[in-house]
């Protein structure tokens, strides 16, 4: 049995930088408050709340200080965090705060903005309250026209289309191409790819790899939006796709008789997590072999 890692799996840029932060900050004092889990991963979660990390799902909670995970927040927790005089630890990924920084200007400038993506991600939650009054929250393809629609009876006829930086390619190149053909020729278009590049490679090397093996394993926790997407992906182009969240999960009957596996981790799975998987794999089904 043959096994290949993704060059691209694992802990992206911006996760990373909030999780090794996280560890620095916890260093010099334990009083400090996670504000949502800084990562879709139990284990890390785990890890952090050991080293006395306390995770709260509001800014009213909190007793010290709070660190804000990289898919930050909606701008009223740092309106509120200054009432409440809580010390902010921001560790917003950069390419979310640039999503920030681009809706808040067109949404000032009068522009009704299209956010592709899930409504109730994080990232979401919190880049919606950067744009304005008119926006609308497109998830898959069949809701561009639901949305246009909206578009129209607002009377704005200027657009603004951003996305989650973990939305799928795919989906992204489909829906603008709906919206290019649909929309009413009086209406100034502006798009705008806000997904993270580091999630375009991810995304395009798990299918290359998926049709070059015959069975892939996706690893990473069950509620994160980027690992599902990885997912998909490898179930569109693998004969065998299987989603764990680590190497306990792995179910050998499923794999033991495939010639090369390939692996791809999400953006929120640690590298301990893949060596693991990788272990296990050469110790239950190559090594025995």
């Amino acid at each position: 049995m043959e096994v290949i890692i993704g060059k691209t799996a694992g802990f992206c840029y911006g996760v990373k930088r909030a999780v090794e932060g996280a560890k620095e900050e916890l260093k010099k004092e334990q009083n400090i408050f996670g504000l949502g889990e800084i990562v879709h991963n139990q284990d890390v979660i785990k890890d952090l709340e050991e080293k006395g990390m306390h995770f709260i799902d509001d800014i009213q909670e909190a007793k010290g200080k709070v660190l804000i995970r990289a898919h930050g927040v909606p701008k009223e927790v740092y309106e509120n965090a200054k009432k409440q005089q809580v010390e902010l630890i921001d560790y917003t990924c950069p390419k979310v705060l640039n999503i920030h920084e681009i809706a808040q200007k067109y949404a000032n400038d009068g522009y009704f903005i299209f956010l592709l993506g899930n409504k109730n991600h994080p990232e979401n939650i919190g880049t919606l309250s950067f744009c304005g009054e008119n926006k609308y929250v497109i998830d898959k393809e069949e809701s561009t026209i639901k949305a246009l629609d909206m578009l129209e009876k607002s009377n704005v006829k200027k657009l603004l289309v951003i996305s989650q930086t973990t939305f799928s390619l795919e989906k992204f190149y489909i829906i603008e191409e709906i919206i290019k053909n649909e929309i009413p020729r009086d209406i100034e278009l502006v798009i705008k790819n806000t997904i993270c590049q580091a999630t375009e490679i991810r995304q395009k090397e798990t299918e290359e790899m998926a049709k070059k093996v015959d069975g892939m394993l996706i690893i990473g926790g069950k509620n994160s939006s980027n690992t599902q997407k990885l997912y998909d992906i490898a179930k569109k182009h693998c004969p065998v796709a299987i989603w764990i969240e680590n190497a306990e999960e792995l179910p050998i009957e499923k794999i033991e008789r495939l010639s090369k596996i390939g692996i791809m981790a999400g953006a929120s799975t640690p590298k301990e997590s893949i060596d693991e998987l990788e272990e296990k794999i050469r110790r239950e089904c190559i090594e025995r072999n």
